[in-house]
């Protein structure tokens, strides 16, 4: 009898880490197939209630890539995209077009806004209005993740064995696998321009994903609301001191004001373009010199005004041992995510800069959108 009681133990002993490497895989999935979107390849999506899906991103689809659809692929594009085009949505997430031997070039017309002025006559489209299985939506979403123009052209033939096979739930579900799987990956003192005091810690979900990077500077304490700002990353702002926008200025303040308060934590977020990617934030910036702003922009795109997500911010916080915050912030969205995240914010601490002729417009939609200015 103590022998088999033993086995047992060693049994669950066992498939504890097997479980555990299944949830991890969900992320690296996701990873293999976004990748496979933008290098022009098909993902079969899988569903157990629906025949599976497969998917090509409209960007990086090819002529030859589309023969592997049949005759009647369907487009799939989002809601934002669809009331640009004046299409009637009748199904929820996206938007179903059933296509004759669409060629490419007809496809990224159709999906890209700045050919919108070059290609104006678009139409007339006919709409499914039949209920449109998970993978549908996931497949866009898929895109999104790959910093593609969020469209997919899909069809339910025999998939070619160069399909890369993801399940319908690991792409929902990849958030909040990237949230649950993040872990520190390494820190070290990088003393800055007026914060001499810092250190950089790396954060990164255990099978991959993007790494995000947070700025501890003058080792707060953790039992007290510390200092705290949130900043996605912004390539032109940051780094190259763009004068469209007030990231750069926030960044820089932020550690400035950080360091003048005895101390804080700059949480440094891959979500580039309130989370569409840089290559879509400058197809935004093109449709901005066009005469919209910068959320028309994004919603011609096909994408939400903000298509960020705080989950990752309070789980980066959690890590580093800090439940509560004075969040340096003029956007109260990120108020309510950390405390919708489990992160006590104790107090929203103003965090603005005097505009310029190229931002003021920018600045002013902030406004309209909420942000405290």
């Amino acid at each position: 009898m103590a022998r088999r009681s033993i086995s047992k133990k060693r049994k669950v002993k066992r498939a504890a880490p097997a479980a555990a490497a299944d949830a991890r895989s969900a992320v690296s999935k996701v990873e293999r197939a976004a990748a496979a979107l933008r290098q022009g390849k098909p993902v079969l999506i899988k569903d157990g209630r629906a025949r599976p899906l497969l998917a090509f991103a409209v960007e990086t689809a090819t002529d030859k890539s589309l023969k592997a659809l049949g005759t009647e692929p369907r487009l799939l594009i989002t809601h934002a995209r669809a009331h640009t085009l004046k299409i009637r949505v009748y199904t929820p997430d996206v938007v179903a077009l059933p296509l004759k031997k669409p060629t490419a070039h007809q496809l990224k017309v159709i999906a890209d806004p700045t050919a919108d002025l070059s290609e104006p006559l678009k139409g007339p489209f006919a709409v499914l209005r039949e209920t449109l299985p998970r993978s549908a939506a996931a497949s866009v979403k898929l895109a999104k993740l790959a910093g593609l123009l969020p469209a997919t052209i899909v069809a339910t033939p025999r998939a070619p064995k160069t399909a890369v096979i993801i399940d319908v739930a690991d792409i929902e579900n990849y958030e909040s696998e990237s949230v649950r799987t993040l872990k520190i990956l390494t820190r070290a003192r990088v003393p800055l321009g007026g914060a001499e005091s810092s250190e950089l810690v790396a954060f990164r979900a255990q099978d991959g994903g993007p790494e995000h990077y947070a700025i501890v500077i003058d080792a707060p304490p953790t039992n007290a609301p510390v200092l705290t700002r949130i900043h996605s990353e912004c390539f032109t702002g940051d780094l190259l001191g763009s004068l469209k926008c007030d990231c750069g200025p926030q960044l820089r303040g932020a550690i400035e004001k950080i360091e003048q308060s005895d101390g804080g934590i700059l949480l440094y977020l891959a979500q580039e373009g309130r989370g569409i990617g840089l290559v879509n934030k400058l197809r935004a910036y093109r449709m901005q010199d066009q005469g919209f702003d910068t959320i028309e922009a994004n919603e011609r795109l096909g994408f939400e005004p903000d298509e960020r997500l705080y989950g990752v911010a309070a789980k980066m916080l959690s890590l580093l041992g800090y439940k509560s915050v004075r969040l340096l912030t003029n956007n109260p969205d990120k108020v309510a995510a950390l405390k919708a995240a489990g992160i006590a914010v104790a107090e929203r601490v103003p965090h603005a800069f005097p505009d310029n002729p190229h931002n003021r417009h920018y600045l002013e939609t902030k406004k309209r959108t909420g942000h405290l200015l």
